[in-house]
């Protein structure tokens, strides 16, 4: 089996289109569709039919193709290993953090891990564990930091816990609700929030809480794809309320802003590093991982 049909195959099962996997991938129609041809005769399987809307795979042909991409994943990590052996500690490391990791976690790694390795590369996506996750079991990320406590994420990562973080339902100092004597659950109805997508683990876990407590949904005035800090000066300025680490009260950010005192709107979770079960990890990624478990253990509490 030639290495480049498999790629020309897996090229066209993610595009589900001739044409634009070709485009993708700098070749022309006629020689993506022989690689395919030579491929399913190879296999003695038809691995696509042709539909209106471009190509589908058949039932062998998805059998095949999650065998395939993890089979080319592996190769391409055996391909690192072997680069990153020659070149000892030197090569790439990619990592993906949160918003909220940022600067309190990740920014003073990576300045250590650039010092003791000048040579070294790094590779960072920011985002939430909505677009971290995918890019991980793509293989497109080493590993990334953030919330364990993620349904979202399967039993295809391992964990390695870093610290324990709290999340509050909070707002600005002088709202309302801290006129009370004794803020209850019920208390929170008829506010307006500030909330990440469904996509997002803290989000499923407030709407949960609501829903344990038979009442109604939170009502969404602002949805964003973005981390609270950024928007904080809306919270500022608003009655919203919303869902905050504690991470975030304490910084900067969170100056102006207070955690509603409620034990059933309290999250205690895990922060840390999730790589791929099995998944390879450079002599640089290791490094990196090295130093932020040392960098969390000495930030703990000694009792």
């Amino acid at each position: 089996m030639r290495l480049e049909d498999l790629d020309y195959f897996l090229a066209v099962a993610r595009a589900g289109h001739v044409g634009r996997a070709a485009d993708g991938m700098g070749i022309s129609q006629p020689a993506l569709t022989k690689g395919i041809r030579r491929l399913e005769e190879e296999l003695k399987l038809q691995l696509f039919v042709r539909t209106p809307k471009g190509m589908e795979l058949t039932m062998p042909g998805k059998a095949f193709y999650q065998r395939s991409m993890q089979a080319r994943r592996e190769l391409d990590e055996a391909l690192r290993e072997a680069g990153d052996l020659h070149r000892g500690s030197i090569g790439l490391v990619r990592v993906g953090v949160t918003p909220l990791l940022v600067e309190p976690v990740f920014n003073g790694a990576c300045v250590e891990l650039l010092a003791q390795r000048p040579a070294a590369k790094v590779n960072v996506m920011v985002s939430l564990n909505d677009a971290l996750i995918p890019a991980l079991r793509q293989g497109e990320l080493d590993f990334s930091i953030s919330s364990l406590h993620d349904s979202a994420a399967p039993a295809e990562f391992d964990r390695i816990p870093l610290f324990r973080d709290r999340l509050f339902v909070a707002a600005r100092r002088g709202h309302p609700l801290f006129d009370r004597a004794r803020i209850r659950f019920e208390h929170l109805a008829g506010h307006g929030w500030m909330l990440p997508g469904l996509q997002v683990a803290s989000r499923r876990w407030l709407e949960t809480r609501f829903e344990q407590r038979g009442a109604p949904r939170p009502e969404i005035v602002i949805e964003s794809n973005s981390s609270v800090a950024s928007l904080v000066s809306i919270l500022h300025n608003t009655d919203l309320l919303t869902v905050i680490s504690e991470i975030t009260l304490r910084s900067e950010a969170g100056q102006g802003l207070a955690a509603v005192p409620l034990d059933d709107v309290t999250w205690h979770r895990e922060v840390g590093i999730m790589t791929r079960r099995g998944g390879y990890q450079s002599p640089l990624a290791q490094r990196l991982i090295e130093i932020l478990r040392e960098r969390a253990g000495a930030a703990q509490p000694r009792g």
